[in-house]
C-alpha cells in the first residue's frame, strides 16, 4: 500500500541523513493554519520589490539553525513532509506521523510539543540578532562591537555632505545678496558721477559760450 510504502520511506529518511544537508522543516502542526499545507511557506507583507523567495543562503542558515538530534519537532515535521505524498492530510496525517515518531523515539506529545516551542523560541532570538545586526548596518543603533559598518559610514559621510552642501549653500546666498548690494551701490555712484560729469559739461559750455562772444564782441567794437 502507499501509506506504507512512504511510512517505510519516511523512517528510512528519518534514520539516515543526508551528509551535508540539515533536516527540512516545517511550521508546528500545532500553529499549522488550516489554509497552509505542510512545507508551505507563510505569506509575508511588505517585502520589497523583487523579493519573493528568501535567498538560498538564508534557507542554509534557518535550516542549520533547526538541525537537532532527530528525536526533535524538526524531525517530526520531516516525517510529515515524507508522508504527506502518499496523499494523507489533516487529522489523519499528524496521527499516523505521531505514531510512528514515538514509536521509533519513545517521544511522548507533551515532549514533543515542548520542543517545538524550544524551536519557535530559537528562531525568534535568530530573528531578533539578526534585526539588530540590521539596524547596525544601516546605522539605526550604534555596533555593539568594532568599527560602524560601510553602510553606517556611507550614512554619516552623506550627513555630513549634506551639512557642508547646505553651509555653503547659505554662504552663497550671503555673498550673492552681498554682490546685489554691492552693484546697487555702484550704479548708484555711478549715476551720480555721470550727472556731476553732464553738470560740469554744461556749466563748461555756458562759459565758453560766454567768453567766446564777448571776445567777438570786443573785437567788434574795439578794434577799428
Amino acid at each position: 500500500m502507499a501509506i506504507l510504502d512512504n511510512l517505510a520511506k519516511a523512517a528510512k529518511d528519518f534514520f539516515v541523513e543526508p551528509g551535508d544537508e540539515a533536516p527540512a522543516v516545517a511550521a508546528p502542526a500545532h500553529a499549522v493554519p488550516p489554509a497552509a499545507l505542510p512545507g508551505t511557506a507563510l505569506p509575508l507583507a511588505d517585502l520589497p520589490p523583487g523579493v519573493a523567495q528568501p535567498e538560498q543562503r538564508h534557507l542554509d542558515h534557518i535550516a542549520r539553525l533547526l538541525a537537532g538530534d532527530g528525536r526533535d519537532f524538526a524531525a517530526f515535521t520531516k516525517m510529515v513532509k515524507s508522508l504527506t505524498a502518499s496523499g494523507l492530510s489533516g487529522p489523519l496525517l499528524y496521527q499516523t506521523a505521531f505514531n510512528a515518531f514515538t514509536a521509533m523515539t519513545g517521544q511522548d506529545l507533551p515532549t514533543l510539543l515542548t520542543s517545538a516551542d524550544e524551536l519557535t523560541q530559537k528562531l525568534a532570538d535568530d530573528r531578533a540578532n539578526v534585526l539588530a545586526r540590521h539596524r547596525e548596518k544601516l546605522g539605526e543603533a550604534a555596533p555593539r562591537q568594532g568599527p560602524p559598518s560601510a553602510l553606517a559610514q556611507l550614512r554619516e559621510q552623506e550627513a555630513q555632505l549634506q551639512a557642508a552642501v547646505a553651509d555653503l549653500s547659505q554662504q552663497l546666498a550671503a555673498k550673492s545678496q552681498q554682490l546685489r548690494n554691492t552693484q546697487q551701490q555702484l550704479h548708484q555712484e555711478q549715476t551720480k558721477v555721470q550727472a556731476a560729469l553732464a553738470s560740469y559739461e554744461l556749466a563748461s559750455a555756458a562759459a565758453t559760450a560766454e567768453l567766446q562772444a564777448h571776445q567777438q564782441a570786443t573785437k567788434s567794437f574795439l578794434i577799428n
